[in-house]
């Protein structure tokens, strides 16, 4: 079977929920969600486990990415997940190992969600075959979240040159993610960006890239940690962004949301992000789809720290469950 044929099949095999995770309407602006990340549920929202939060086991090779998401099922009670393309960089096109995974995930009964795509170049380069081949290089991932059944797949907007102006750059990545963003379609995957560093992660910037791109299967994935703009010398954020208007701005275009934690206090809460603060944000903008545990911290074993933050976030969930399933 031809690559391409491979991959749509994925369509015919996971049958009608495939198609309803995946539609979206292609009138629509960008901040028009699909129905896998406005799932209509009892729940305000649908606990995800991210990859990441098991970077420590999987680096080491305690853990084999195939394994992701029997683990994330039977050890965490989490029945959707997000994968990192480091941790399966070079089976992006390995069929027999894509229908492995899969397999594996619907045995489980797990949802996988979306692919979170790093190291692939850069796609606000100012080299414009530098980026058309950054842009080329996540064709693969599209193919592959398609197979697996993911809404979407999760990428980087940075243009790492300083020695240009803030417009030239949002400029760039509106480029390069409109080109992507215009081959994902075709497969109806969506291409979400994170704020992960640099200009990315200024609130404001990244919003107004999304509205230039200007593509109903392009939106952010709001992530609540990730806004550092500049690092220091020593390796501490020199210059960062206010978390909770970088949130607000990113929402109205969210398909994904991490809730990133790193440390927590004795009442089980993270020490310096406010969730129900956040939380309340994210469910003001309408959303109602998939909240990725992201843990990340270094001050407890990861499967503790996945099991404190999903407390956490069904903590808050059952708090603001009778106010916000009335709206």
């Amino acid at each position: 079977m031809h690559r391409r044929d491979f991959l749509l099949s994925g369509v015919g095999l996971l049958g009608t929920t495939v198609a309803a995770c995946t539609s979206a309407d292609s009138k629509s602006g960008p901040s028009k969600r699909s129905a896998t990340e406005q799932r209509s549920s009892d729940a305000l929202f649908t606990i995800s486990l991210a990859q990441w939060s098991l970077h420590r086991a999987l680096q080491s090779g305690k853990m084999d990415n195939l394994d992701f998401a029997t683990r994330s099922r039977r050890e965490f009670g989490i029945e959707a997940v997000e994968y990192v393309s480091r941790f399966f960089a070079d089976k992006a096109s390995d069929e027999g190992y894509l229908s492995e995974m899969k397999s594996r995930a619907d045995g489980e009964g797990v949802q996988s969600v979306l692919i979170m795509c790093d190291g692939l170049g850069n796609l606000g380069s100012a080299d414009e075959s530098a980026r058309q081949e950054a842009v080329e290089n996540h064709y693969e991932w599209v193919e592959a979240a398609k197979y697996l059944g993911c809404h979407s797949i999760r990428v980087n907007a940075l243009v790492n040159d300083e020695a240009e102006p803030f417009a030239k750059q949002l400029e760039l990545s509106a480029v390069g993610l409109r080109m992507l963003t215009d081959f994902a379609a075709e497969y109806e995957v969506n291409v979400i960006v994170e704020n992960h560093g640099s200009w990315s992660s200024h609130g404001a910037w990244l919003a107004a890239v999304i509205e230039k791109v200007d593509h109903p299967r392009c939106g952010t994935l709001p992530d609540f940690g990730n806004f550092c703009i500049q690092s220091g010398t020593d390796g501490a954020c020199a210059e960062s962004y206010d978390n909770y208007k970088g949130v607000a701005e990113l929402m109205p275009y969210a398909k994904a949301v991490s809730a990133k934690s790193r440390r927590f206090d004795d009442d089980g809460k993270e020490s310096d992000i406010d969730f129900e603060r956040l939380m309340r944000i994210v469910l003001d903008a309408g959303y109602r789809g998939y909240v990725g545990v992201e843990y990340e911290g270094d001050d407890r074993p990861e499967a503790e720290g996945i099991r404190a933050t999903k407390a956490l976030l069904e903590r808050v969930r059952e708090k603001l469950q009778p106010e916000y399933s009335k709206t």
